[in-house]
């Protein structure tokens, strides 16, 4: 237990001396128009596919919680090391790095370009991260300072990837270590997971809790069956948040997730498991009711864990490269 604390003490020392060489000046002179250029990059994708805000925010979180936030995930390169978007949790599911290459295209065209970097000024982890902050904006979210200048890795590890990534079977004791692990809070970890009031998940990650789980709306159950039957069908999609709102709205970004929690309604065991409606209110239930009861305690706390993402191990000074395309190493 002593050795995990203090595991955990290491890891907030170490997102606090990141963070100070971080910098949200950092593209200013050499770059001045690059997050604009990302904003309506991102504007331009999710008007023409909502489900890609979700996307975005997603490769973001499963970048960081690998190697950190170095772009590893966007390598589809086996040469380096292992291709992440073939680990367990990835693969046939991570979407959207077309939109990453395209915005590092369209960045690159207006920033002043250096004698170094093969010409490229801003890192592809930079852009991931600043992506994922813009999408949760677009569909109504929280805002959160991004600070800048990670530089991109040269590797990629698909067996980092499929021991960190936290799977949808894993239970609140899982969760917690995982989460704890890279130095998130409970309440931290209840808040990203709140991250699931958009996007969508494939029938096989939710099979099993929509047919063998007593603690799922009937009325829930039946109408996600009409999609995921027994056998076959493992890539069809349900939304992750069932919305509550009038009309439903399962692309807007609201804490109805933990509404849904209440209810019964969670999709996956993994966000179920957060709230026990038939136990008396443990660490997790409070915090879910808390975040139910009001928006802006969820939104707070999510910006929140969202800074401390972004800040997991990212590479910095004269650590990897700038890459020139984002799958590619230079």
């Amino acid at each position: 237990m002593a050795s995990s604390s203090l595991s955990v003490v290491l890891l907030l020392c170490l997102a606090s001396a990141v963070s100070a060489q971080l910098s949200s000046t950092y593209y200013d002179k050499s770059c001045p128009s690059a997050l604009s250029k990302i904003q309506a990059g991102v504007a331009a994708a999710v008007a023409s596919d909502r489900r890609m805000a979700a996307s975005l925010l997603r490769l973001h979180f499963h970048d960081c919680f690998v190697q950190g936030c170095d772009a590893s995930v966007l390598l589809n390169e086996t040469s380096v090391g292992g291709n992440e978007r073939g680990a367990f949790g990835n693969v046939g599911s991570l979407r959207g790095f077309e939109v990453i290459e395209q915005i590092k295209k369209d960045v690159e065209a207006v920033c002043k370009k250096p004698y170094s970097n093969n010409g490229s000024v801003v890192s592809c982890a930079d852009i991931l991260a600043v992506a994922a902050r813009d999408s949760v904006i677009a569909l109504g979210g929280p805002s959160w300072e991004v600070k800048l200048g990670r530089r991109d890795s040269t590797t990629a590890s698909v067996a980092q990837a499929n021991q960190d990534l936290p799977p949808p079977f894993l239970d609140v004791a899982g969760l917690n270590a995982s989460f704890a692990g890279k130095g998130f809070s409970l309440t931290d970890m209840v808040a990203l997971s709140g991250g699931h009031t958009i996007g969508m998940a494939q029938c096989q990650n939710f099979r099993n809790r929509l047919y063998n789980e007593p603690n799922i709306n009937t009325t829930y159950a039946t109408k996600l069956k009409l999609n995921c039957p027994t056998s076959g069908g493992n890539t069809n999609l349900a939304p992750l948040d069932d919305d509550t709102g009038t009309p439903p709205n399962p692309d807007l970004f609201n804490n109805d997730f933990f509404i849904n929690l209440q209810l019964e309604k969670g999709l996956l065991h993994s966000d179920q498991v957060l709230y026990n409606a038939t136990a008396p209110a443990g660490a997790t239930e409070g915090i879910v009711n808390g975040f139910a009861s009001s928006q802006a305690a969820f939104f707070s706390a999510f910006a929140s864990a969202m800074v401390k993402m972004a800040n997991l191990s990212p590479l910095t000074g004269s650590q990897g490269q700038v890459r020139t395309v984002c799958s590619i190493p230079n």
